[in-house]
């Protein structure tokens, strides 16, 4: 018999914003890579090396039916940029998968164990060292979700929602790309994505808000991933685990 309790109470400012935030995040991440392996019908390609970059990365990462990405993150604030500082503030590490329509499990293993999944019902945030869940109804990611949603269903007109540059990058062996917004995202400024040039790899995503901030991933190799075991985005509240409703 399964015990658990389950209450409705508020989080400190840091819990809920938190967790929204980062889901966010992983989400547009997988947004964008997702939107790279779509055409970009609207955009006028007068730099013929810019085309060649996108058809690469077009190339290199279409057709994904579901994927599993290995991830290395950091948040770096303006200030600690000015200062060039070394110590980077929440440094996580971990996996996040996806399947079409709208199944997103983030799995971070450091600096501690936390896993974060979504069946477009319902999203669920698990914190096994504190014996918490709390759990929010899908829809506070509302935009993000419908977005990945109607991409891999088939959105035509994807390349309306970015204006793409290339710029110099500090690395010879890699093209910098910086993608724009067409119409504001709340949570982006800009976007900046570093391409191995051999293969079209996409190394490093920085994403940048309007306050200076960089969450920046480093990506490992991913894996095409044509299908998930039995409920594997399903998430079974383990017993003694307190949820906690979110609104």
């Amino acid at each position: 018999m399964v015990h658990r309790m389950v209450s409705k109470r508020g989080m400190s400012l840091g819990g809920k914003d938190n967790i929204i935030l980062h889901t966010k995040t992983y989400i547009i991440l997988l947004l964008l890579l997702v939107i790279l392996t779509v055409s970009f019908p609207s955009l006028v390609l007068a730099d013929d090396r810019l085309s060649e970059v996108l058809d690469g990365i077009l190339k290199r990462y279409k057709n994904l039916p579901g994927l599993v990405v290995s991830y290395q993150r950091e948040i770096i604030t303006k200030s600690m940029a000015i200062l060039d500082d070394d110590i980077k503030s929440d440094i996580a590490s971990g996996n996040f998968m996806f399947k079409p329509p709208n199944y997103l499990k983030v799995v971070q293993e450091l600096p501690g164990k936390e896993i974060v999944t979504t069946d477009g019902q319902t999203i669920w945030w698990y914190i096994p060292d504190k014996k918490l869940v709390y759990r929010y109804p899908a829809d506070t990611l509302g935009k993000e979700l419908r977005l990945l949603s109607d991409i891999f269903n088939g959105l035509s007109d994807v390349g309306d929602g970015f204006d793409a540059s290339l710029t110099e990058s500090g690395n010879k062996e890699e093209y910098q790309l910086v993608l724009v917004p067409t119409d504001p995202w709340e949570e982006i400024d800009h976007i900046s994505l570093y391409v191995r040039q051999d293969d079209f790899n996409i190394l490093i995503v920085e994403i940048y808000n309007f306050l200076g901030t960089v969450t920046r991933f480093k990506l490992g190799d991913f894996s095409v991933r044509k299908s998930f075991e039995k409920d594997f985005f399903r998430f079974v509240v383990p017993d003694g685990i307190e949820v906690i409703e979110q609104d």
